[in-house]
């Protein structure tokens, strides 16, 4: 009888960690989403549709500003490439790690994003960047946290 008890309660674990692995892969998944949300409203200039991935609390650490930014702050840098008449040309997303714990969740990854000039010259960055997502009670995930930095010479 014991014996039968034991192999139900393992059963029963091995069965709820398999749930729980697969919920966290979703939610995993539904930051990412947002991610490229993120790079997909600054290619197409969406500022508005950008603004609202981060929260009003939001205070992070872009490699464009000398100071640490608040959410009023985060278009400046896609506005300065476009009063000089820059747009985004292309972009790519090296997903790195993604983390979920409860209702906040980390990114990590690398942006590759080419610029283009009014006179056609093209500028390609790297970027490392990091952001902290915090689950609203409506489920949508928002921007609360987050750092930026170009890469090192060797591409890390």
């Amino acid at each position: 009888m014991n014996r039968v008890r034991l192999v139900v309660v393992v059963a029963l674990l091995l069965v709820s960690s398999l749930c729980f692995a697969q919920q966290n892969k979703a939610a995993e998944d539904a930051v990412w989403a947002r991610e490229i949300a993120y790079w997909n409203y600054v290619q197409t200039n969406d500022l508005k549709g950008y603004r609202t991935l981060w929260r009003e609390d939001f205070l992070g650490w872009p490699n464009v500003s000398p100071e640490p930014a608040r959410k009023s702050q985060i278009t400046n840098w896609i506005t300065n490439h476009t009063r000089k008449g820059e747009h985004l040309k292309s972009h790519t997303l090296e997903r790195l790690a993604v983390q979920v714990s409860g209702d906040l969740a980390t990114t990590t990854y690398r942006a590759r994003a080419t610029w283009v000039s009014k006179e056609g010259a093209e500028q390609s960055e790297t970027s490392r960047i990091l952001h902290t997502w915090r689950r609203e009670s409506d489920g949508t995930w928002q921007i609360f946290s987050g750092m930026s930095a170009p890469v090192h010479a060797d591409g890390h």
